[in-house]
């Protein structure tokens, strides 16, 4: 596979020849697209959903390529895409399953447990389960920082947040997820 070079891509992105942006793009999905099914997985939990939301980014990236402007990366612009198609996902759910905020935690510990592609041990179910705890937001920046080890300064332009405010919501999810497995 030939390796990626975000510059190069974007180049060609912007080429007026078809071929060349259908070949940048195709390398930019396969490039982001297991990087974006991590992050997407872990808000929604289901790997179907994940898997539909995925599409759904890729799908929105290509329809809305001409509005990147370049001014941040294209993973952070792909990230943010995915963190708003995941947290539209949630709240549709939510009111289709008429989930209560405080339900919602037990609604994808459900999906968690009955989830086929689900295969961690017992360990890592509870994790799961702890960061399943925290309120979507949070548990999103937990999820960048500590699997992805996406830096505050890239999270806040994908969360819109300040890059204080993001420390403080990464600190206080540590806390909680510290507390809940310390529980039993």
């Amino acid at each position: 596979m030939k390796l990626y070079n975000e510059e190069e891509t974007l180049r060609q992105l912007r080429s007026a020849d078809p071929g060349l942006q259908r070949k940048a793009f195709e390398l930019i999905v396969s490039y982001y697209s297991e990087k974006l099914y991590r992050q997407i997985r872990k808000m929604v939990v289901s790997h179907d959903d994940a898997n539909d939301l995925l599409q759904n980014t890729f799908l929105k990236a290509w329809m809305n390529i001409d509005l990147f402007r370049g001014d941040a990366k294209l993973s952070t612009w792909l990230y943010r895409i995915a963190f708003n198609e995941s947290i539209t996902f949630l709240n549709k759910q939510r009111l289709q399953n008429t989930v209560s905020m405080n339900d919602s935690e037990a609604f994808l510990v459900d999906k968690l447990e009955s989830d086929g592609y689900f295969d961690g041990d017992e360990i890592q179910l509870k994790l799961q389960k702890a960061i399943l705890s925290l309120p979507e937001k949070q548990r999103a920046v937990f999820n960048l920082r500590y699997y992805e080890e996406i830096p505050y300064e890239e999270m806040s332009e994908i969360m819109g947040t300040s890059v204080g405010a993001l420390k403080a919501s990464y600190h206080h999810a540590t806390k909680k997820i510290e507390e809940f497995l310390n529980r039993d």
